[in-house]
């Protein structure tokens, strides 16, 4: 903690946090700031002025990360074609024995997909799936005719953003590793994918604050004037 402590202190130290910035100065910024010895994940996190009881103001969906996710993503396929789901990249792939190894505490994966016609015995394990964030679902995209397609997506880096019953919403932008054109385009289509999501029955200010910050740095407030238009 105190290794922790002198790094957050020096990279709070490194930028001014009472500035708000433009997407383009935050990741310059957030660029310069003093790193850890892993490559820590960048994430911009969001406070959205909807309601998420209302059925009607939930604002959830995917966006495709033109640079990817710099993660190594473990899918599992729920699929009676197993073979097809390997060859498209799945980890592991089945049906009735993947979900009698998830029944048994197996969750050595990071993205579970499956086929519509899977969903049926898929959903034998729900409340197993559904508290851990992985239950495949068709409007994360996970829940596909195109097994192979929804594989290959989800491994180029595809991400899911879903406002939580705060409001707040968070999505990880990349890698500190990444070049700041490769944040920078990741970013912009996060914040055009959600700004699109925007509710048609809501009315207000949509997006109140957004900032961008990484594992072990503090984090920087990004200018009104980014989103606005949303």
């Amino acid at each position: 903690m105190v290794k922790l402590s002198k790094k957050f202190r020096a990279a709070s130290e490194a930028a001014d946090l009472s500035k708000e910035y433009t997407i383009a100065e935050a990741v310059e910024v957030l660029a310069k700031l003093p790193k850890a010895k892993f490559d820590e994940t960048i994430e911009v996190s969001l406070k959205l002025g909807v309601d998420p009881r209302k059925g009607d103001e939930m604002v959830r969906g995917t966006v495709m990360l033109p640079h990817g996710s710099g993660k190594t993503v473990r899918v599992l396929a729920f699929t009676a074609d197993a073979e097809a789901a390997k060859a498209a990249g799945a980890t592991e792939a089945g049906l009735e024995d993947m979900i009698a190894k998830v029944q048994g505490g197996w969750f050595d994966f990071d993205v579970a997909v499956a086929t519509p016609d899977a969903m049926k015995d898929v959903r034998k394990i729900a409340r197993v799936l559904g508290p851990k964030g992985l239950m495949p679902n068709p409007k994360a995209g996970t829940v596909s005719d195109d097994i192979s397609k929804a594989i290959k997506e989800v491994m180029a880096g595809r991400v899911e953003y879903k406002v939580d019953k705060n409001a707040s919403l968070g999505v990880g932008v990349g890698k500190r590793s990444f070049g700041n054109e490769e944040v920078l385009g990741n970013l912009t289509a996060i914040m055009e994918a959600i700004g699109k999501a925007r509710p048609s029955a809501f009315k207000g200010r949509y997006i109140k604050s957004a900032y961008i910050s990484a594992t072990q740095t503090p984090s920087l407030k990004l200018s009104s004037s980014e989103f606005a238009k949303y």
